[in-house]
């Protein structure tokens, strides 16, 4: 009896069950990723009782006759259907509405010439589908260009879109107001404690006192205090009087209208402690340290003092910056002890240095003068002291969407520095350098990535200049499959740097989603000391990348065909 009872509610419930399942959508392509993605068929399925079932109905068709109109579908069908054993929501959109007429009105103190020219960039124009996500985007791009230039209190009046279903017509009405022009007042700085409003003033490079109100200007200025190290936060508004826009006393006899700027930031803590340590496959293991002090002696000078030690190299530094002048220049004097050894050469090197540095847009100057005292001892030959006094000169321009993102961008690099015997050098030399980096995407996963290098250093010999002024290669970012600084000069048991160096590499990567790919590369390249010997070594191999918040991590396997050897290579990838 127990049994033949569920049998029979087993039965019983088979209907039940049909009714509750979710019904089958059906509609055209163009429309149906959009039903799917916001239409909730869920109450249907959960309809208790016939008037639950009825009014989820008329829910979900008014639902779908909402989603419709966004796209310009303003007379749908929308029906449900018993087909068999399955529910079926069939959506016909019917026929698109167009955009109509469209009239749009600037009111305001705005130039005739560039009222004309927003009107004239209007992107809707009539006999385009009619979407709403397209006119909410068209209306605020009016009114951002607006507020982007002189007119900094510009609003939407009035703005109306009339639907004509049987006409399958939507007329465009916009109505804005750009109110008055503005102009730059003075700089209202607040938040400041350690620094003076005077010397935040100093690094203003963007904003002048009766210059035209622009949006980018402000932005500019934000940009340049936030990149100092002084400040943690910044903020640079416009300090706009709500009623001067609708005021017309309160503008000047041109009908302009003087607001201040206010900036408000908030001071960084000036001392700053790090510590660190990783591994590369060019120097081993390391251990790091370094201290920052951005108020030096109370003048806002910035110190930054530290050591590193690698297994192979060990270096300590300390620097002074003075604070950031206009136009993007940056001056400094710092001095450097390093002790390495590094394919048999040790060196013992002594530095002091004074630099200028200007960021002009995209491109940065480099000027310095330096004098350095080395002591090189080769394995297997006889050490030797060199001495040089130095000026240099390098420009790097770099063009890029992310500069953490190699796949897309290009970077150039050139640096001319050299010495001579009457200003405190052991030997006439001039160093030349030049870098290429260009990255190549190839579609949203594959990408292309190409680097060259050329370096000539031109004097008698070789003898009597610092290392920094001759060429090496091998490794991580450079030739891989060799080891790091390997391509050189013999001496002894030693590889020494050479007068020449010329170095290629081109690299394909293919992404398997937003964190993981994988790279195979060849490298080419030498360093030589005769020009005429230049005979480049090969480098094969495959890798992994990683998209780590510092830039895509690589990790190699190269094999170096010179030498038949295989090296498994650790480098980041940021050639911009």
């Amino acid at each position: 009896m127990t049994r033949r009872f569920s049998i029979a509610a087993l039965l019983l419930a088979l209907p039940l069950a049909s009714l509750a399942a979710a019904p089958q959508l059906r509609a055209p392509a163009e429309v149906r990723a959009l039903l799917i993605r916001f239409l909730d068929l869920g109450e249907l399925a959960s309809a208790a009782d016939e008037p639950a079932r009825l009014t989820a109905e008329r829910k979900v068709q008014r639902d779908a006759a909402k989603l419709l109109a966004t796209e310009g579908y303003f007379s749908p069908r929308v029906a449900l259907r018993q087909e068999g054993g399955e529910r079926v929501l069939e959506v016909d959109p019917g026929p698109r509405a167009l955009i109509g007429t469209v009239e749009i009105a600037i009111d305001g103190a705005i130039a005739p010439a560039r009222r004309q020219a927003l009107i004239d960039a209007w992107t809707l124009k009539s006999g385009q589908p009619f979407r709403q996500a397209a006119w909410d985007e068209a209306k605020q791009a009016l009114l951002a260009e607006l507020l982007a230039v002189e007119h900094a209190g510009a609003r939407l009046h009035a703005t109306r879109a009339d639907v004509e279903p049987e006409a399958r017509r939507v007329d465009l009405s916009v109505r804005a107001d750009a109110g008055p022009r503005y102009r730059f007042g003075e700089l209202k700085i607040e938040g400041q404690q350690r620094y003076s409003a005077a010397f935040i003033a100093r690094l203003n490079d963007s904003v002048r006192t009766g210059d035209a109100y622009r949006e980018d200007r402000l932005l500019a200025l934000q940009t340049a205090l936030q990149g100092t190290p002084y400040f943690s936060s910044v903020s640079v508004t416009l300090e706009r009087d709500d009623q001067a826009d609708d005021r017309a006393e309160v503008a000047d006899a041109d009908g302009w209208v003087t607001a201040p700027v206010r900036v408000l930031v908030r001071e960084r803590q000036p001392f700053q402690l790090s510590f660190g340590g990783g591994y590369s496959s060019n120097t081993g293991a390391r251990v790091e340290g370094t201290f920052r002090d951005t108020d030096l002696f109370g003048r806002a000078w910035e110190l930054q003092t530290g050591m590193r030690l690698e297994q192979v190299r060990q270096t300590a530094f300390a620097d002074i910056f003075l604070p950031p002048a206009e136009k993007g220049l940056r001056q400094g004097a710092g001095m450097a002890l390093e002790n390495s050894d590094i394919q048999g050469l040790g060196i013992a090197r002594f530095a002091l240095g004074a630099t200028r540095t200007r960021q002009n847009g995209s491109v940065e100057q480099h000027l310095g003068i330096a004098w350095q005292q080395e002591r090189q001892s080769p394995q297997g030959a006889s050490a030797t002291t060199n001495r040089a006094l130095t000026a240099q000169i390098g420009w790097t321009w770099r063009s890029a969407r992310d500069p953490l993102d190699p796949a897309d961008g290009t970077s150039l690099q050139f640096q001319l520095g050299g010495g001579g015997k009457p200003l405190l050098s052991d030997q006439n030399f001039l160093r030349a350098y030049f870098r290429y980096s260009q990255g190549v995407p190839l579609g949203a996963k594959d990408a292309l990535l190409f680097r060259a290098e050329l370096g000539a250093t031109f004097a008698r010999s070789s003898r009597g200049i610092p290392q920094d002024f001759l060429f090496r290669a091998g490794g991580g970012n450079s030739v891989r499959g060799y080891a790091y600084q390997s391509l050189g000069v013999r001496q002894g048991a030693a590889t020494l740097g050479g007068r020449y160096l010329a170095t290629a590499s081109g690299e394909y990567t293919h992404w398997f989603d937003n964190t993981w790919g994988a790279a195979a590369f060849v490298d080419a390249g030498n360093a030589v000391d005769d020009r005429g010997a230049l005979n480049p070594v090969l480098g094969y191999g495959v890798g992994a990348r990683w998209k780590s918040p510092a830039g895509p991590l690589g990790v190699d396997l190269a094999h170096g065909q010179r030498d038949g050897n295989w090296r498994l290579e650790f480098s980041l990838a940021v050639p911009f």
